[in-house]
C-alpha cells in the first residue's frame, strides 16, 4: 500500500508494538563552523545533585552552533572573574568562556551564578545569579543555556522547552500506549496518559499548558484535550467516522480538526468556548492534517485533490485553496515555522520519505533528512531545529535536524520504538 498521509494512515493500519525506554541523544552529523566555547566545571560547596556546567555544555553542543571543549582539554578551572586569564583560552582557540558556581542557600536551596566572556575581546558579555531548588537545577541549567545562546546568536534558545511523543510497550501479547512528555534533551520523562488502545497526533496549546491528541480508547477515534499539569482532560470530538489531526489556533481559542462526519474527510474549525463547528473544505478529495499559520490568518492542509498528496493553503475562515508544493508526487504533514516564512514537511520521492523545508517566499524545497521513512516533523519554537520520527536498526526513534540540514542528532531508545514527536512552544513552566 502506498504511504498515505500520516494521520489517516494510522487510522487505517495497525500500529507496531512500541516499547518504552529513556531517550538519549547522539549527535550523528556535526556542523562545520561550530563556535569553540569552554564551559568550565562550576565551583561547588558540597555535591549538588546535578552537574550544571555539564548540562550547559551538552545543550550548546546539541544546538549544532557551538563546539564545547572537552573537560580534559580545559587549561584552567576559574570560578571567579578575577581568576580568568584570557590569553590561556585564546591559546586553546576558544572564542567564549563560561564559568560559575553553585552555592548552598539553605535546605534544598541553591544559588547558581554564571558569567559568559568574550575571550578575544577580554570582557564579560553577561552574568546572572539564579535561585533553584535541588529538583530545579536541570531547569536552571537550561535557562542559562538559553541566555548564553541568545547572547551569542541573537536568537532565543529553546533548551528550556519540552517535547511530547507516543510510545508503547507490549507484555503478554497486550499493548500499552503512552503519551509522554520530556525535557528537550530527553530527560525527566513523564507519562501523561496510558491506554490499551492507540494514541496519536499530540498537539501543544499555544500556552504550553495543554495537549490535544487522538485516542482510540473507546474503540473509535476521538479528540481529547488534557492539562499537562493537572491531568484533567475532556473529549471535544467523537463524531461518527474520523476524528483526527487536531491543530490549535495561535490564540488558543479554536481547533482545526479532520472529521468525516459528513461522509468525506474534511477540515473543520471548532470554537472551543462552545464547540461550534465550521466546515472549511468541500469536495471529494481527502483533506487532512491542518496547520495554522502563526498570524492566524491561514490554515495549511494536505489534500489529494490534484491527484497526489500535496500541501495547500486557505484562509482560516475557509475559501479558495492555493497549492504550495509542486516538486515530487508526495508532500504532506506540514508544520509552519515560528516566523511563518517556511514549512517543514514529509517529501516522498523514489520510494523514500524524508523531511524537507519549503521556503514560502521563493518556493525552494530542500530535503534536510536522510532516512527511508521519516515523518511527523515539528519545529523547535525558535525555528532552529526540526524534530521528527524515523527508523534506525529496524526500530522507530526520534531525530532532529537543523532547519538548514547541516546538523543532525538522534533520540534513541535502548529497546523499542517511539513516534509522533511535537515540540512545545516557549512557556514558563512550573
Amino acid at each position: 500500500m502506498k504511504v498515505l498521509y500520516r494521520s489517516l494512515l494510522l487510522f487505517i493500519l495497525c500500529l507496531p508494538a512500541w516499547l518504552q525506554a529513556a531517550l538519549t541523544i547522539e549527535i550523528t552529523q556535526g556542523m562545520d563552523g561550530a563556535v569553540p566555547i569552554a564551559v568550565v566545571p562550576f565551583g561547588t560547596a558540597g555535591t549538588p545533585p546535578e552537574d550544571v556546567a555539564a548540562i550547559i555544555a551538552s545543550d550548546l553542543a546539541r544546538s549544532g552552533r557551538f563546539a564545547p571543549l572537552a573537560r580534559r582539554d580545559l587549561i584552567a578551572h576559574p570560578v571567579e572573574a578575577s581568576e580568568v586569564r584570557f590569553q590561556d583560552w585564546r591559546t586553546l582557540g576558544s572564542e567564549n568562556l563560561v564559568i560559575g558556581k553553585v552555592e548552598s542557600a539553605g535546605p534544598d536551596q541553591y544559588r547558581i551564578q554564571f558569567r559568559l566572556f568574550d575571550v578575544y575581546r577580554g570582557r564579560q558579555i553577561t552574568g546572572h545569579s539564579l535561585p533553584a531548588k535541588a529538583s530545579q537545577l536541570r531547569k536552571v541549567a537550561h535557562v542559562i543555556s538559553d541566555i548564553i545562546y541568545e547572547k551569542l546568536t541573537g536568537q532565543p534558545g529553546a533548551f528550556d522547552t519540552r517535547i511530547a511523543y507516543v510510545i508503547s510497550e507490549e507484555s503478554g501479547g497486550r499493548k500499552k500506549y503512552m503519551l509522554q512528555l520530556a525535557d528537550s534533551d530527553g530527560y525527566n520523562p513523564k507519562t501523561l496518559l496510558t491506554s490499551a488502545q492507540p494514541l496519536m497526533s499530540p498537539a501543544w496549546s499555544p500556552d504550553g499548558r495543554r495537549l490535544a491528541y487522538v485516542s482510540f480508547e473507546k474503540r473509535r477515534a476521538a479528540v481529547f484535550i488534557q492539562d499537562v499539569f493537572t491531568g484533567k482532560r475532556e473529549e471535544i470530538a467523537a463524531f461518527a467516522g474520523i476524528n483526527g489531526a487536531p491543530s490549535w489556533s495561535p490564540d488558543g481559542n479554536a481547533m482545526a480538526v479532520t472529521l468525516s462526519r459528513d461522509g468525506n474527510p474534511e477540515i473543520y474549525s471548532m470554537r472551543l468556548s462552545d464547540r461550534k463547528l465550521k466546515r472549511l473544505t468541500f469536495g471529494a478529495a481527502i483533506d487532512t492534517e491542518p496547520a495554522w499559520t502563526p498570524d492566524g490568518r491561514s490554515i495549511l492542509f494536505t489534500s489529494d485533490r490534484g491527484g497526489s498528496p500535496q500541501i495547500y493553503r486557505m484562509p482560516a475562515q475557509g475559501g479558495r485553496a492555493q497549492r504550495l508544493t509542486f516538486e515530487g508526487n508526495y508532500n504532506a504533514s506540514a508544520d509552519v515555522a515560528p516566523d511563518g516564512k517556511s514549512l517543514a514537511l514529509v517529501h516522498g520521492e523514489g520510494g523514500r520519505y524524508r523531511i524537507a523545508t519549503l521556503d514560502l517566499e521563493n518556493n525552494l524545497l530542500r530535503v534536510v533528512s536522510d532516512g527511508q521513512l521519516d515523518e511527523s516533523p515539528s519545529f523547535a519554537p525558535n525555528g532552529s531545529m526540526i524534530i521528527y520520527a524515523t527508523e534506525s536498526g529496524h526500530r522507530g526513534v526520534l531525530a532532529a535536524v537543523s532547519s538548514d540540514g547541516r546538523f543532525r542528532q538522534r533520540f534513541s531508545l535502548q529497546e523499542g520504538n517511539v513516534r509522533e514527536p511535537v515540540w512545545s512552544p516557549f512557556t514558563r513552566r512550573k
